[in-house]
């Protein structure tokens, strides 16, 4: 049974299952127009009616629009499927998909819409996404690239370990020279290989004793055949659900592991004072256990080849002037410093240092002395300023200048009004109109100075 429906009735059932609905009469204007709420009301309402469809598009959408409208016209019943985009008063753009299809006069044309600024907005965060995953990927490029070329120039030999299998992941040309003989490839082989049998024991002892304690070094390490003495030093990592190590192979003599040279003797390993022996850069050779407390750092290997000037001196200049000393006169005495603490523990220091060899090859050994709890003659604790310039002067290097240069204000200050009482023989009033200062000031100077007397002083009026 055929249902009569007339445009605006059908318009309000489109309406429902659409989220816009126009009846363009035959020169496209809109006759009538329902909206399925949301925020379309905002932008669409009755001032459209009368107006041209066309006159709310631009651009070669006016063009695809009349197109559309004038092959649904020739073909009643037939949908026609155009994506347009209104552009509203505020110049923003509203996309909408419509359906077109002409009325059975052929005259009429319904409209039904669907707001695609959800769709829209979903597709610019899926552009923006894909954006970040694109420039993401290249930027993990970049950093493997350089982490494989950086990992194929090390010299010494550098393999990734699975926990797990006990296979080896990654190695680089080194670790196949050294280990798989002749350059043989290593990678994919049963870990550890290529030592000598009871080496092959005590590095796979040191695998587990590196997932109890993160980071082990062992000496004396051989391969098959070969005497040589190695150094293996292997790390734990573990990357969630996996676990790797991370082992690296270094001949003694370039690690100075084996070398007397370049390690303390007892007696400078066992002293009160802080012992660092360097290279002639500052680069660090050896430490003793007092100067690994002071810098707050767990073994020597964690601070061995590393510049000096990382934990001695508020900056590089402190490390460089002693440098500059050294290589004129030989040594340095008594060079008042701070060392710094990995856990950002500052402590005042004193430095003597000398040269140990001549030549670019020498070595340079500072003796470090902790001076912080040191209280001078003459010179008070606590929160008080100093007695003299002199001491200010002794605390360059320690102090930033702004502070110095406050201090020194300050006693200049406090010296000052010490000479007015003396002059004026404690007269308080009499102080202040030397200085010329209000008497209110002057109370405030001298108990910020702590000179005494304050608060027994009476003044007459």
């Amino acid at each position: 049974m055929a249902v009569d429906l007339d445009a605006a009735a059908l318009v309000g059932l489109l309406a429902k299952v659409a989220d816009i609905c126009f009846v363009l009469d035959r020169d496209g204007g809109i006759a009538e127009l329902a909206l399925d709420g949301g925020e379309l009301p905002a932008h669409i309402d009755d001032r459209w009616l009368g107006r041209s469809l066309l006159d709310t598009v631009e651009g070669d959408s006016r063009q695809r629009l009349a197109e559309a409208l004038a092959a649904v016209r020739a073909n009643p019943g037939r949908p026609q499927r155009i994506d347009l985009a209104h552009t509203l008063e505020d110049g923003a753009q509203l996309p909408v998909e419509y359906r077109l299809v002409a009325l059975p006069d052929g005259d009429g044309v319904i409209a039904a819409g669907r707001d695609m600024r959800p769709v829209a907005s979903l597709r610019q965060q899926l552009l923006n996404a894909q954006q970040a995953l694109e420039q993401d990927y290249w930027r993990l490029r970049q950093v493997e690239t350089r982490y494989r070329q950086l990992f194929d120039m090390i010299a010494d030999a550098i393999l990734v370990v699975d926990a797990g299998s006990g296979r080896v992941l990654e190695a680089n040309p080194a670790a196949s020279e050294l280990l798989g003989g002749g350059g043989a490839r290593v990678v994919g082989k049963p870990f550890p290989l290529g030592l000598s049998e009871r080496s092959q024991r005590d590095v796979a002892g040191l695998l587990t004793e590196a997932q109890a304690a993160g980071r082990v070094l062992l000496s004396g390490v051989t391969r098959d055949g070969d005497d040589a003495p190695l150094t293996a030093v292997v790390s734990y990592l573990r990357q969630g659900s996996e676990a790797r190590f991370l082992v690296r192979f270094a001949r003694e003599s370039a690690e100075h592991a084996g070398g007397d040279e370049q390690a303390l003797p007892p007696s400078l390993q066992r002293a009160p004072d802080a012992v660092l022996l360097t290279d002639t850069e500052g680069r660090v050779l050896a430490a003793n256990r007092t100067f690994l407390d002071l810098a707050q750092v767990v073994g020597e290997d964690r601070l061995t080849g590393l510049s000096a000037d990382r934990w001695l001196g508020r900056s590089g200049v402190d490390l460089s002037v002693l440098l500059s000393n050294l290589n004129e006169r030989g040594s340095v005495k008594l060079f008042s410093t701070v060392l710094r603490g990995e856990g950002g523990v500052n402590t005042d220091v004193e430095i003597s240092a000398c040269t140990v060899d001549d030549g670019p090859g020498g070595r340079l050994a500072f003796y470090i002395r902790d001076v912080s709890r040191r209280v001078s003659d003459g010179q008070p604790s606590g929160e008080s300023l100093p007695a003299s310039i002199e001491q200010i002067t002794r605390r360059v290097g320690r102090m930033p200048l702004k502070e110095l240069v406050r201090e020194s204000t300050d006693i200049i200050e406090a010296m000052c009004i010490r000479a007015a009482l003396e002059l004026t023989q404690d007269n308080r009033a009499s102080a202040a109109e030397l200085l010329g200062l209000s008497r209110q000031s002057l109370y405030a100077k001298l108990r910020r100075y702590d000179i005494s007397g304050v608060e027994s002083d009476v003044v007459s009026s």
